[in-house]
């Protein structure tokens, strides 16, 4: 495995100044990798069945979380985006 310190470290940094940083980049360059280095509270993973299912009713889901989320392969669903600005308005100390 490539190790990704100063990425690992620009998004650390990007964290700490937003409340919601994406990792962008072609397929199969190590993002879902570097997001699971983060050990977040909470981890979506679009390509999963289950994962999706959780997120039918998304505000439900994700409203009463903490933390750092992550939302894999989140493009999948980009009816996300409105929902996840609102729950940052509410609550900037969560983290996607």
């Amino acid at each position: 495995m490539i190790e990704r310190i100063q990425d690992i470290s620009a998004i650390r940094k990007m964290l700490d100044f937003f409340p919601a940083t994406a990792i962008l980049g072609a397929r199969q360059c190590g993002k879902t990798t570097i997001a699971r280095q983060f050990f977040a509270q909470h981890y979506f993973d679009l390509e999963n069945p289950l994962d999706l299912a959780r997120l039918e009713n998304p505000q439900l889901t994700l409203e009463p979380l903490d933390g750092l989320i992550v939302i894999d392969k989140v493009q999948r669903r980009a009816d996300l985006f409105p929902l996840l600005r609102v729950l940052i308005d509410q609550k900037p100390s969560r983290k996607f």
